[in-house]
């Protein structure tokens, strides 16, 4: 157990030695080599990297340089990452195989190995990352540490102000004080409702009880979600410490973080810095010398998506089946083995420390009116930047798109963006500048959700876009209320017809009146939004279904069953690039010939498609 004293001089000595992480201009001769160790670069040989970074530095017996494993930097579509401090250089896409060649060029001879530079959309060649336009419009507050720390070390985060917003909680301020800074910051839970975090801790706090817990929500399950998971892998020390915070702030002494076993390197990472708090006395008993004790659990979750639903999660911490409960009572009230229980997420509680630190002035400063701050989105699908972003609420969604995004691959244009997973909407191309915050989206019919922001370009089909939600959700029913279990079945079952070409135009008014039937009358959050992306699609491409249902046509050819994929012979230049691209020889015709696809042979792939310069398959 480490003394107040102790812990303020690791803050102090550990910080200077690792300024240059933070500062390109540190007057040092010390390089730190920053490997990206999250899930998606260390499923790219990221380990075998940074072993063959240390192993080459032995065997040259290099001084001054240390190799650091870090979380995400955000940037997943460059992985694997290695930055090089203090000078910031940025290289991406790196093999095993290069590491000899970085380290005798850039750390002994000191040069770029220039072929291994990032390079930005435009195809420029990007020395340092912050010269990124990845990076240029975001603001990291919860992902603050990710990509600079190692996560598995708590020196580290003591060094960046980690346990310092605690210290100063318990020793400065009381309980109230503590929520109305929550309070007054406008912070409201990212998990997708919403709800202001301060009035539920206060709400939390106000019912009477010896016992009372503080849950950390980590199972993410949403489809193309990766924050909570992020935030876990590349900085877990600041989720137990706003946890204590939270604990101290309502008077409960335990905490349990709900993370899916799915996540086995955000449970590892959670373990070793849980481990880690109870040896340096940050977490346990008497924290910081005063009367204040709180200590955390890990609870696995199997992978049921219902469980991201507040009361569900209780029941399966306490060993039950994962079903949601009636509310009222909610959980601050009636939670956790019928004790008051505060339940907040992963990114929720990663804001805590910076508002304590910094203030609720500060935080209220960022972001729109009633949305406060800075949200994070796993930005995913058919965009050209793939990864991690985190930017000011009410920035729009073209920004996040084209300036952040990099916009779509292969110049195609932008058809959609599904905000929210299986519980959310799609934003058409006319609402592209819509800002991005909780009104707003709701407003056309979409949500905030989590944070997973799928990009769609314009060879998707939203017909079958709603059926895979569709059946995601039938598949993830608990199945404890007739509306969720036996109306999204319904549902999809005529989505799939539609797919087929077997459905009709009165299969279109079923299907409008069963959605709104379902979010009036499922039990839980999940049931009620399920139909969410039905009513989105058929609101903003009500074509598409109409074509599916009346004409037997998918536009796209996604829907294979209906699809015809042919060549517009006005458009047609003779290229040959569609021939050479069909798997099964589809498409005839010799030198500049206009081409032609036997659809006898053609299996509706769509790679003819995607491969034209001209545009002129459909």
């Amino acid at each position: 157990m480490k003394t107040v004293e102790e812990i303020h001089k690791i803050r102090e000595e550990k910080r200077k030695e690792l300024d240059l992480r933070v500062n390109t201009s540190a007057d040092t001769r010390e390089k730190h080599i920053l490997v990206c160790h999250g899930t998606g670069c260390t499923s790219s040989k990221s380990p075998k990297i940074l072993e063959n970074f240390k192993k080459i530095i032995k065997e040259k017996n290099i001084e001054n340089v240390r190799v650091i494993k870090t979380g995400c930097f955000g940037l997943c579509a460059k992985g694997p990452i290695v930055i090089i401090r203090p000078e910031d250089t940025f290289y991406a896409m790196v093999n095993p195989e290069d590491c000899e060649e970085i380290i005798q060029t850039h750390i002994v001879e000191g040069k770029k190995v220039e072929r291994l530079l990032c390079k930005d959309v435009d195809g420029k060649m990007v020395n340092r990352l912050d010269d990124l336009n990845f990076y240029k419009k975001q603001k990291r507050i919860a992902l603050k540490n990710c990509g600079i720390i190692n996560p598995e070390n708590i020196d580290e985060y003591i060094a960046f102000d980690g346990y310092k917003a605690i210290e100063k909680v318990l020793k400065e301020m009381s309980q109230d004080e503590v929520i109305k800074v929550i309070s007054d910051s406008g912070l409201r839970g990212r998990g997708g409702a919403g709800f202001p975090t301060g009035k539920k801790w206060e709400l939390t706090k106000i019912v009477e009880g010896k016992q009372k817990y503080v849950v950390c929500n980590a199972d993410e399950g949403d489809p193309g979600a990766f924050m909570d998971r992020s935030i876990l892998e590349g900085d877990p020390h600041c989720v137990l410490e706003a946890m204590a915070i939270a604990g101290y702030a309502i008077g409960a002494d335990k905490g349990y973080i709900y993370v899916r076993a799915e996540y086995p390197i955000a449970v590892q990472r959670l373990k070793i810095a849980i481990e880690q708090a109870r040896n340096y006395g940050l977490l346990g008993k008497n924290i910081f010398d005063t009367d204040f004790s709180f200590d955390i659990e890990i609870r696995l979750g199997a992978g049921a998506f219902v469980c991201g639903e507040e009361t569900a999660l209780l029941e399966s911490i306490e060993g039950k089946r994962g079903q949601p409960r009636l509310k009222p009572p909610f959980p601050a009230q009636r939670g956790l083995w019928g004790k008051p229980t505060l339940i907040n997420n992963v990114e929720t509680y990663a804001n805590i420390t910076k508002i304590i630190l910094n203030g609720a002035e500060w935080y209220s400063a960022i972001g729109t009116e009633k949305s406060k701050g800075t949200k994070v989105f796993a930005l995913g699908g058919n965009v050209n930047n793939i990864g991690l972003v985190e930017v000011p609420m009410g920035t729009t969604l073209r920004e996040i798109v084209y300036d952040i995004g990099g916009g779509l691959p292969n110049g195609r244009d932008f058809k959609a963006a599904q905000t929210g997973g299986p519980s959310g909407g799609c934003i058409p191309k006319e609402h592209l500048d819509t800002p991005i915050d909780y009104e707003s989206l709701k407003e056309i019919g979409s949500m905030m959700g989590s944070g997973g922001m799928i990009i769609m370009d314009d060879t998707k089909c939203m017909v079958n876009l709603a059926r895979f939600y569709l059946e995601f959700t039938v598949s993830e029913s608990c199945g404890k209320c007739t509306p969720c279990r036996i109306g999204t079945k319904r549902m999809l079952e005529i989505l799939e017809r539609l797919c087929d070409g077997k459905g009709t135009k009165e299969d279109l008014t079923k299907l409008d009146k069963l959605a709104h039937m379902i979010a009036k009358a499922s039990v839980c959050g999940l049931g009620q939004c399920a139909p969410n992306p039905v009513i989105s699609t058929m609101k903003y491409f009500k074509d598409e279904f109409e074509e599916h249902a009346i004409d037997k046509n998918c536009r796209t050819s996604e829907c294979k069953a209906i699809s015809k994929i042919t060549i517009d012979p006005e458009k047609c230049k003779g290229c040959g690039l569609c021939q050479r691209s069909c798997p099964v020889n589809a498409i005839k015709g010799e030198g500049r010939d206009k081409r032609i696809i036997d659809q006898d042979k053609c299996i509706k792939c769509g790679t003819c498609l995607n491969n034209c310069p001209f545009k002129a398959i459909s």
